[in-house]
Order: structure tokens, then sequence, then C-alpha cells
């Protein structure tokens, strides 16, 4: 695939929906998941715990064609990350990246800028940037203790309108936000939804969670799913489970 299912006219198959989230830092292990998954999910979601251990040749090594999420969540000066974008758009060329919001609008309009030269001066199509709005691992509790204001899903709202004015394809949020984002947001901002739990399994260190269906079916484009499926005995078959439970929702 070399190219966004959610962006094509055609109709939107449900496991095209599902990013699974490759949290190892073994390149291994990875590939072995990428490529038993490769027909049973719409793309990959490779982190922080990868990129640290096996860097840029690690991410093509393990993605390929497969559409990508680069999940590296920058934030630091302007200048900086504006920097750090060039550098994974021209490496790594995924198709969707993204920074934290809470890094202000003129970090993120940098963001924006270098990744839209990057990608013309390489030739691709312009990733998709996105902005982290509040973990899915924080609640109002933990909001509070950091000196930000509450509760956790205003100020994801707060955020997300500040990520859409600062010129950014769409943010991360949790599944409890969706309607709220898309009241403010409109249709078209672009929803990474992690936080994704199937019924039957376990929060782990999530907050604010939601079944992949109901979340599909409250607006979400992308589910960002790792541990119920990666941890399976049968990673293609949980995913496989999950697209069904996503028809069931959205397909009536």
């Amino acid at each position: 695939m070399t190219r966004f299912p959610i962006q094509s006219k055609a109709p939107i198959r449900p496991k095209d929906r599902i990013l699974v989230g490759i949290d190892t830092p073994d390149r291994g292990v990875a590939i072995g998941l990428a490529e038993r998954l490769g027909d049973s999910v719409g793309g990959i979601k490779l982190g922080m715990e990868f990129f640290n251990a096996q860097g840029p040749d690690g991410i093509r090594a393990v993605a390929g064609t497969t559409p990508l999420f680069l999940d590296l969540k920058y934030h630091d000066i302007p200048n900086t990350v504006a920097g750090a974008v060039r550098s994974a758009v021209a490496a790594c060329r995924p198709l969707i990246l993204n920074v934290h919001a809470a890094g202000g609008g003129a970090m993120m309009r940098a963001a924006v800028e270098a990744n839209r030269e990057t990608a013309e001066s390489v030739g691709i199509a312009r990733p998709k940037l996105i902005a982290v709005t509040v973990l899915t691992s924080l609640d109002d509790g933990d909001l509070e203790a950091v000196g930000q204001r509450g509760p956790a899903a205003e100020q994801v709202v707060r955020l997300a309108r500040l990520a859409q004015d600062s010129g950014c394809d769409g943010v991360v949020c949790s599944p409890l936000e969706i309607a709220a984002i898309r009241a403010a947001c409109g249709p078209d901002f672009l929803l990474v939804v992690p936080g994704i739990r199937p019924a039957g399994s376990g929060d782990d260190d999530q907050k604010r969670v939601m079944t992949p269906g109901r979340a599909v079916a409250a607006g979400a484009d992308y589910l960002v799913i790792g541990r119920p499926i990666t941890r399976a005995d049968d990673p293609a078959g949980a995913a496989r489970v999950i697209a069904l439970d996503i028809a069931a929702e959205t397909m009536g």
C-alpha cells in the first residue's frame, strides 16, 4: 500500500482503520510482526522504543511500502522540531508523523512548514502531520498534578483547535474526546485514536479507553492498537476479530 485507504473514494474496509503499534526494540521481532499482519491491518505504528534502538534504517526495514505512522511525538523549540521533522520525512518517508500540541502554535507551524517543504524536495506525497493532545495514560488528576487546566476533555479540545489553527492535519486523542473534537474541528480533521481495547481485554496503562467498533462509530479515522494484537497468540487473528467488531458497529 502506498496511500491511505482513508483518502480513497472507495468504501473503507474495517481492517484499513487499524494501525498496529509494534512496540519493541528488536528489529527481527518487528519485521516478523509486520509480515504476519500485513494483510490484516491498514498500516503499522513504530515509535520511540524501536526508533531509539534501530534508527531510520530499522524503520525502513520494517515498514517497506506499508503505510507508516512514525510516532516520535516531537516537543521542543520550533527550530529544533522543524529540523527533526525534516530529517524524519527525508529518512523514513512516513504517511503520518506527530508532534505534541503542548509545544505551542509556533512549534506546530514550524513543523507543518518543514513537513511540506521536505516532502516537496524529496518528491513524495506530503505526510499527514498530527498533534498529540493529552496522552491516554493521563486523567484529570494527572493534568492537575502537572499544572495543566482540566478536565482532560476540555484540554483536548483546546489543543485540537490550536493544532488545527496551526495547520496540522489532525490530532491524536483518546476515544472519549472524538465527538467533542468533531464538533469543534469538523468532519475532515484527521483523528488517530489510541486507547483502544477490545471487549474483555485489560486496560494496561491506558486510562481513557473504548472498544474498536464504538470508537469508529463515534468518528475515529484510525485506531492505534498494540498489545491486544501483538501479544495475542495469533496476532493476525486478533486483528481480524477487531475488524469484525468495527464492521458490526459501523456497517449494521
